[in-house]
């Protein structure tokens, strides 16, 4: 039978009774006796609490709280319960979360009882491996910030090259040549910065399309079924998404992004190439990419605990109305599991065979995001607020070529507000922003 942990007290005139539960002001008490007598004191206890909403204090149910490398969540009550806390007297920093709501880290303690988390919606341009790095690109973005909802910024950590813009201490990255080019000198420095200023950061991550890792490494490089190497339509390799050596550099590079103080790691390009007749680690079978693709979301997860950190992953947008894996390894059901934020493209020019009622998107920029939406909704039954999609700020190249600006910018805004995502993220490959469809009308 376990004793648990000993506590030394006085043989007598301590008027303490050794069989009642020891507290930590007791505990205290006893530590600072002289003549010493063991009795038994309960192992590690549980730590119990509640999270609420700031802006309601009703109970947020799902809320995630960790501890260390633990994490549990919510009831739907909002209550959690944190087991085998090792020293129930000394405050633990516990960290909490909640899609819909922002993520806070405090001090805990025994006698605590409540975590407020306060609503939080994401409204964010993209700044690219040299959009965040120029001061042009990156101050507009924060002229937009000061004048219209916009609130976060998407940044690129390791960016469509397979290219991290500041200097890293991912051992890998330094070795294939990933560092080659140096964007953001203090990394840490700006995201304090970028914080100060109220700025929630998402980094972005793109996976298995990293031309320079599989140069370097061509073990791990998607193959051609002819054995040659694989480029896609830029020409550009991928790395094989079943390799357990790919998965495990990718999460590096999520964790120091964690440390630097991001918010939101957002794993995008996580999928197999979309193109047929390609050869991977695994036999090119649905079930093996999808396997792949759900292993490394729920392996990221796994690592990035104790950061207390949201996790979000890009989706194609035909991935919502699809009843495969889009021939890359992507399903609602089996990324949904492992992230807070699905965030689906719903650029009404990547919709290039149209959606059930509308043959061309781009001439109905709302109904192709609030139908996609609605209809993702559905299928995985999740309530909106696990949804931020990316919206489309450029020119189309798939129907007539037409510039988006306000009237579309404004509707896809609308259209996903409507449907009650949690914010949502423009998308301008060349980071040339405007106020188009962000004022009010």
């Amino acid at each position: 039978m376990s004793l648990g942990r000993r506590i030394a007290v006085s043989r007598g005139g301590s008027g303490i009774d050794p069989g009642a539960p020891v507290t930590c002001r007791r505990r205290g008490l006893l530590a600072g006796l002289a003549s010493l007598l063991l009795v038994v004191v309960p192992p590690a206890q549980a730590l119990s609490g509640r999270v609420l909403s700031g802006a309601t204090l009703d109970p947020v149910p799902q809320a995630i709280v960790t501890a260390g490398g633990r994490a549990v969540t919510t009831d739907a009550d909002g209550r959690f319960t944190l087991p085998d806390i090792e020293d129930s007297c000394v405050p633990v920093t516990l960290g909490a979360r909640a899609p819909g709501f922002n993520r806070v880290e405090r001090s805990f303690g025994r006698d605590d009882s409540v975590i407020v988390l306060d609503p939080f919606d994401a409204r964010a341009l993209y700044l690219s491996f040299y959009g965040i790095g120029s001061k042009t690109l990156r101050g507009n973005a924060l002229d937009l910030m000061g004048r219209t909802p916009l609130n976060a910024l998407v940044v690129d950590v390791k960016g469509d090259l397979g290219k991290i813009p500041y200097p890293s201490e991912v051992a890998l990255a330094n070795e294939i040549g990933a560092r080659t080019t140096t964007t953001v000198k203090d990394m840490r420095g700006l995201v304090q910065d970028l914080k100060g200023k109220g700025v929630y950061l998402i980094a972005r991550i793109v996976v298995f399309k990293d031309d320079v890792l599989a140069k370097a490494r061509p073990e791990l490089a998607v193959r051609t079924s002819d054995g040659g190497v694989f480029r896609d339509r830029e020409k550009l390799q991928w790395v094989d998404a079943s390799r357990k050596a790919v998965w495990d550099y990718n999460i590096a590079i999520a964790e120091e992004a964690a440390r630097l103080g991001f918010d939101e790691i957002q794993f995008d390009y996580v999928r197999f190439p979309d193109r047929r007749g390609v050869v991977f680690g695994v036999p090119n079978t649905e079930a093996n990419r999808v396997a792949a693709i759900s292993g490394f979301l729920a392996a990221a997860r796994e690592r990035l605990v104790p950061y207390n950190v949201f996790l979000s992953a890009d989706l194609f947008g035909y991935v919502a109305w699809n009843q495969n894996d889009t021939d890359i390894g992507q399903t609602l059901a089996s990324v949904a599991p492992s992230v807070d934020y699905l965030s689906l493209m719903l650029y009404p020019s990547g919709f290039q065979f149209g959606i059930p009622g509308y043959r061309n998107p781009v001439q109905a920029p709302y109904e192709t995001v609030h139908l996609t939406l609605k209809r993702a909704g559905q299928r995985t039954g999740l309530p909106p607020t696990r949804f931020r999609p990316w919206l489309q700020a450029f020119k189309d190249y798939a129907f007539d070529r037409r510039h988006f600006t306000d009237e579309e910018i404004r509707a896809q805004i609308r259209a996903s507000e409507k449907f009650g995502s949690t914010g949502w993220m423009l998308w301008n490959p060349r980071n040339a922003y405007t106020d188009a469809g962000l004022l009010p009308e």
